[in-house]
């Protein structure tokens, strides 16, 4: 048995704004507000500590040190807080940071919270932005965006393995189908695959329906050394698997790009914590921020072999019914992709998944085992993190 399983990491209470193309909130009332709202679902007045995943709040709002900001605004002062960083894995990364605080002994209560605010007139400055998470000098400083690389990617996948660039339609469709359920999603309209053939292209090959939305989001979490003693045994989730692993920034740089090695790193190194496979995960909430990274997750995690992950797709096996529910609340790119708070979202989302309070989300299995995967860049940054039910 895993040391994480025999002591454990428990969520205690969770808390979400809803997701939206621009937040009337500041970023610092943003953050308290998820703060605020997880430790009352928590039932706790005092924590040990606060972190933040953020990507881009020195560049688009001009505001550094949120640990201490969102702190003292969500009435917090004198807490520890820090901000984490790992591009688009920002809020992987405190979930992960969060972890470890409460299993070295240091911390007994902690609350990991992501936000991003990304309402910003010039759409232009904010992809260059995104860009700096790329390989700068190769990439990046080269007039890349990640929607040329996801395409890169994508254009491989297709020649490699011989497919159509619609066989990634039914991802879209999942994802819109399942946010369409969710209160707090951006998105609140189903899409079909007619509807995803006849977007418009953003590149050779990646369409408006494989890519997430700019937006602004908070969500937030409460961890605790201990079960909660006002929930019933059933609805206590233990965190008993958590692993970071990197990559190559470049694409180019990597001995094979579509292998998505960091993935699988992260992935391998989360299942044997837990001690589990991927047949005993019950829901698998993937970093779907480009339709081409859903299909080498699937496969790097390995729930097809490569080359097949969009057949999951193209079956229904992603469904909220099928095989491997995936993006069960929408997903980045229904739910919406405000950066630092995605790999924070999943949590809170699969949380909800595995206590039955999903609602309408909930999928037709039983769920004791969720999967969470946050990423930043093209998957040069994997963290993973397998949640299960008591």
């Amino acid at each position: 048995m895993s040391f994480l399983k025999k002591s454990g990491v428990y969520i205690t209470g969770v808390g979400q704004l809803k997701v939206e193309k621009k937040s009337e909130l500041s970023i610092r009332e943003m953050g308290a507000q998820a703060i605020i709202l997880a430790m009352i679902d928590a039932g706790v007045e005092k924590i040990d500590g606060i972190f933040l995943g953020n990507m881009l709040s020195g560049i688009l709002s001009n505001q550094q040190q949120l640990g201490a900001l969102v702190a003292t605004t969500a009435g917090l002062k004198g807490v520890e807080a820090v901000t984490l960083e790992a591009a688009c894995g920002s809020g992987g990364a405190a979930l992960r940071a969060g972890v470890m605080a409460i299993m070295s002994g240091l911390c007994e209560t902690v609350v990991v919270c992501g936000l991003e605010k990304m309402s910003h007139e010039d759409k232009d400055f904010i992809t260059r932005s995104i860009a700096t998470a790329s390989d700068w000098e190769t990439e990046g400083g080269k007039g890349e965006t990640f929607i040329t690389l996801n395409s890169q990617l994508m254009q491989r996948y297709i020649k490699n393995y011989k497919i159509s660039p619609d066989s990634f339609g039914m991802f879209s469709v999942n994802a819109h189908v399942n946010a369409n359920k969710n209160p707090n999603a951006l998105f609140h309209k189903e899409i079909t695959l007619s509807e995803y053939l006849n977007s418009k292209y953003l590149t050779d090959c990646v369409r408006l329906y494989d890519a997430s939305p700019l937006c602004d989001g908070a969500a937030a979490l409460v961890l605790s050394k201990h079960a909660s003693s006002s929930k019933s045994k059933a609805t206590q989730v233990r965190i008993t698997g958590s692993a970071s692993s990197t990559e190559y920034i470049g694409i180019n740089d990597r001995t094979d790009a579509l292998a998505a090695e960091g993935i699988q790193r992260s992935g391998q190194a989360a299942y044997k914590m837990a001690g589990i496979k991927p047949a005993d995960v019950d829901f698998f909430e993937l970093h779907d921020a480009y339709s081409i990274i859903s299909a080498l997750s699937l496969e790097a995690m390995g729930f097809a072999k490569q080359g097949e992950g969009w057949q999951l797709a193209e079956s229904g096996d992603i469904f909220s019914d099928g095989k491997i529910p995936i993006s069960t609340f929408g997903g980045l790119k229904g739910r919406g992709h405000a950066i630092g708070a995605s790999g924070v979202y999943q949590a809170v989302e699969a949380y909800m998944q595995l206590t039955d309070r999903a609602v309408h989300n909930c999928i037709k299995k039983e769920a004791n085992i969720g999967l969470i995967q946050s990423i930043g860049g093209t998957a040069s940054t994997t963290i993973t993190h397998v949640l299960e039910r008591m």
